[in-house]
């Protein structure tokens, strides 16, 4: 038997070791969420983690693909088809079919039942081809993944894809591949800044898509990628117009008349677009678009074809026409105002795509600066111009072709064959902006 002081070293060993055992216990609980922590952040590799910065350098384009001849948002029927063939989703339900195969989808198929119809290629990076359309080179063929709506009308056709590649299909559909590769790259970075404050908004909710291809937004994929358009886009890559810290809209026309004009040409002047400035486009030398075709334009109209499309395109008999004024211009020297007076009345048309609209018309003829003629068209050439009125006739002598607004795509080209890079273009055109 254990002695008295024997048993109570015992007692004060076993507390010791007890104690020392529930310390243990209690610091590998406290340490526990700690090490769980660590190892969660080295099992997810940085390359994986996606920054904010990431997302909105690459967002992803929702764009409504429009019927032939960019008339109606449905189509009668789809037809798809991709070399390595193509999944098709359907609410849980997928099925594959083969390279070379077509899928062809009407309103009434059922595979709609189930909501839209996702459809991507077998192979990762293949394009899709529509057989069921056709644009500028023909059938087209797209990047990303096409979703698919059924309505009362016809197939609603969704193009999704990051929004680089979109630009692949802008770029080429918007100016010519020839040009100048700084013009190009110009073309590149107000592509990607419009479409940026575009896509900011939803233009079509009831399909899921922010914009179209057509004229409406910026005209996508009527033209085949090249390699000089491709190459521009990505050499700006995630660059865009700033102004006041954020993307701009930046418009762009085809060619100047020597000079743009502001906001006050649609009605919108406003500190939030002061950037949208008139400007002079020229140098020394002068105006750098002096020897293209549209830099100066004529019209002459007898007084009877003046009045009937006046009173057409307005929707007003003003009867014969008796004068014809430009009552008030904008920056630029545009046309902001004209009033047209007849026998019978007269009739105020104000901001320059309603001035353009209410001259324009298939009858008559254009002369052009290089001595060639064109016929007429729905708008007027630009609202850059003045009237003459003589005895039985008005002649209209005009420069530009677009609205003014923004950058002449010509004259970026002309400017960058003189050695202009493409952010001095682009501060040529737009005011107090930065490219980043």
């Amino acid at each position: 038997m254990l002695g008295k002081w024997d048993e109570k070293k015992v007692y004060q060993i076993f507390c010791v070791v007890v104690s020392v055992l529930l310390l243990v216990i209690l610091i590998h609980i406290m340490m526990e969420p700690k090490k769980e922590e660590k190892k969660i952040k080295k099992e997810v590799p940085e390359k994986e983690q996606v920054t904010e910065e990431q997302v909105i350098e690459n967002p992803m384009v929702h764009v409504l693909i429009k019927t032939d001849g960019f008339k109606e948002e449905v189509h009668p029927v789809i037809e798809l088809s991709a070399p390595s063939g193509l999944q098709i989703r359907s609410g849980e339900q997928a099925e594959t079919i083969g390279g070379g195969e077509t899928l062809a989808l009407a309103p009434d198929d059922g595979r709609f039942q189930n909501g839209a119809v996702k459809v991507t290629p077998v192979n990762t990076g293949e394009k899709i081809t529509v057989l069921s359309l056709q644009r500028g080179y023909g059938n087209p063929a797209y990047r990303g993944e096409m979703e698919l709506h059924s309505t009362a009308e016809g197939v609603a056709l969704v193009n999704i894809l990051p929004m680089e590649e979109y630009l692949y299909g802008v770029v080429p559909s918007e100016m010519p591949a020839s040009y100048e590769p700084e013009a190009l790259k110009c073309q590149a970075v107000c592509a990607r800044s419009y479409a940026y404050c575009q896509i900011m908004g939803m233009e079509y909710p009831q399909y899921g898509a922010q914009i179209d291809d057509s004229t409406s937004f910026q005209v996508y994929n009527n033209s085949k990628e090249q390699e000089s358009t491709c190459k521009a886009v990505e050499e700006t890559k995630g660059k865009k117009l700033m102004y006041g810290g954020n993307p701009v809209n930046a418009y762009y026309y085809s060619t100047s008349c020597g000079r743009t004009t502001d906001m006050d040409a649609w009605g919108g002047k406003n500190e939030g677009n002061a950037y949208l400035a008139g400007v002079n486009v020229c140098n020394e030398e002068g105006d750098f678009e002096k020897n293209l075709p549209w830099y100066r334009w004529s019209i002459v109209l007898s007084t009877e074809t003046l009045s009937n499309l006046i009173g057409s395109n307005t929707r007003t008999d003003i009867g014969t026409l008796q004068s014809l004024e430009v009552t008030k211009r904008g920056a630029g020297d545009i046309a902001l105002e004209i009033v047209a007076s007849g026998d019978r009345g007269s009739v105020t048309v104000a901001t320059e795509n309603k001035i353009r609209r209410a001259l324009g018309g298939d009858a008559y003829m254009i002369q052009r600066n290089d001595g060639s003629e064109t016929p007429g068209r729905e708008l007027l050439p630009s609202a850059f111009f003045t009237i003459e009125q003589n005895a039985d006739t008005y002649t209209i002598r005009g420069g530009g072709f677009g609205h003014g607004i923004g950058m002449s795509q010509n004259g970026a080209n002309e400017m960058a064959k003189q050695g202009m890079d493409y952010i001095s273009i682009l501060k040529t055109f737009y005011a107090d902006i930065s490219v980043e």
